[in-house]
């Protein structure tokens, strides 16, 4: 009873502000399936990262709307689990098991992996996030079991037909489009002058100046790194690489996208500024052939079809199972 009071506490810390206005939280309990609990506690060591990063990006009753979605997501998640290690229970009477030495190999991996072979700071690293080595494995063989029970009920040998793959192929034809690009440089004057003082124009005049040298081959590279005002385009040499239209304004795509390879445009006012660009290549728009991408769509449709039939064999299970969800 104090470990259930403790869990009410900690979460009341913790969501109270999410869910004042909601159902009261009944002894920290999330869930209950076939008569397992699942703790708000798991609930937020799931999803406690995605939560923390939530809350510096967003506020306000969209922060709330946001958490909640990824609470109940991550609750389903949960219950899901949950029932795939009910379904291993019960193969364990007929003598399924997971060798002890399986979960040691997978310890001694990720020491090895992700510390560097120092098992000291893996322990470390377990203590700090309130875990200790037994526990540890007890999550990772639980991690393992889940793998093991999806990949036993749900076969891997789905047979993708000519006919689907043109399909996917005639429906996503933009994703294997590659659009018109070109490869430019470009020279920004800033003409911050006050029309008073009779020296509006100025900053044209030496835009002309600078396009002639430019036309005349002086090198466009060292032009933009001496005369560019825009800090970006100075300090890249003028470099803007391989762009497409969306990169610019209208104004500049469309000025831009009729230079030849090689060419300079000519010098172009827009507000306060003023742009020289040249284009250094060009690649036309292109879309690669189905042959190029069936292997691809075959393994994206292989896919689809294998987490449609895990959902199928979730979905059973649930059918079959107790479940009920404290909101």
């Amino acid at each position: 009873m104090k470990r259930l009071s403790g869990l009410i506490f900690a979460f009341a810390l913790l969501a109270a502000p999410l869910l004042a206005q909601q159902a009261e939280v009944i002894d920290g309990i999330a869930a209950v399936v076939n008569g397992d609990v699942i703790t708000y506690s798991q609930v937020r060591e799931l999803i406690g990262a995605r939560e923390r990063a939530l809350r510096a990006a967003y506020q306000g009753a969209d922060l709330e709307n946001r958490i909640k979605e990824m609470r109940l997501a991550a609750l389903k998640d949960l219950v899901d689990r949950q029932l795939i290690l009910q379904e291993f229970k019960k193969k364990e009477a007929d003598g399924a098991s997971i060798p002890e030495y399986i979960l040691n190999d997978r310890v001694q991996t990720i020491i090895r992996e992700e510390f560097g072979g120092d098992r000291s700071a893996f322990v470390r690293t377990l203590k700090s996030q309130g875990y200790t080595i037994a526990k540890f494995k007890d999550v990772e063989r639980d991690k393992i079991i889940v793998q093991a029970m999806r990949e036993m009920n749900v076969k891997d040998d789905f047979v993708v037909s000519p006919t689907q793959i043109q399909t996917y192929y005639d429906q996503h034809k933009a994703d294997y489009t590659t659009p018109e690009q070109v490869k430019l440089r470009m020279i920004v004057l800033r003409d911050n002058t006050d029309s008073d003082t009779g020296l509006a124009g100025g900053k044209e005049e030496m835009a002309k100046e600078i396009r002639s040298k430019l036309v005349g081959g002086a090198d466009f590279a060292r032009m933009a790194q001496m005369y560019s005002e825009d800090p970006n385009t100075q300090q890249a040499e003028g470099d803007w690489g391989w762009i497409d239209r969306k990169t610019l304004s209208d104004q500049l795509s469309s000025v831009a996208f009729t230079l030849r390879a090689g060419e300079i445009s000519d010098v172009i006012h827009i507000g306060n500024s003023y742009y020289i660009m040249m284009v250094e290549a060009r690649k036309e728009a292109s879309v690669k052939t189905l042959a190029e991408v069936r292997d691809e769509i075959d393994q994206t449709l292989s896919q689809q079809e294998k987490m449609k039939a895990l959902q199928r064999w979730i979905d059973t299970l649930r059918q079959n199972a107790y479940i009920k969800i404290y909101s």
